[in-house]
């Protein structure tokens, strides 16, 4: 169902090495990095698709968060999930939900909320029972 998503973010660089070890933690491979374009990609490693891009918007303007937008990343396991979350806040991430179970979801659904350095909201989850 989805090819790509792309995050506008306002410094490559910066956004790049937040990324990178969340990326690693959840097992994606990274397809290219190209500063020169201020662009990067991640892709699951036994799939051409989906794409997990960052980079400056095309349009040149400034980045911004989209009110409402959330793009959700699977995790292997809880403890990934908890392990990508802490990567997040000792990076200068924001807290929007601590990492655990949210049953109204589904039994066991484990997630954790946060704000990259751009205010793009993320979620990192796993469906699997503990």
């Amino acid at each position: 169902m989805i090819s790509h998503i792309y995050l506008g973010v306002a410094d490559f660089e910066r956004s790049l090495a937040f990324y990178a070890p969340l990326m690693a933690e959840l097992g994606l491979l990274q397809k290219f990095s190209d500063p020169v374009n201020a662009w990067a990609a991640w892709v699951a490693p036994d799939a051409p698709r989906p794409l997990f891009l960052i980079g400056k918007p095309y349009d040149g303007g400034p980045a911004a968060p989209g009110n409402g937008q959330m793009v959700a990343l699977l995790a292997a396991s809880r403890a990934s999930v908890d392990r990508a979350y802490a990567m997040a806040m000792a990076q200068g991430g924001q807290c929007e939900g601590a990492p655990g179970l949210r049953p109204h979801y589904h039994p066991d659904y484990y997630g954790a909320y946060f704000r990259d350095l751009d205010r793009n909201k993320i979620c990192i989850c796993c469906h699997q029972p503990a």
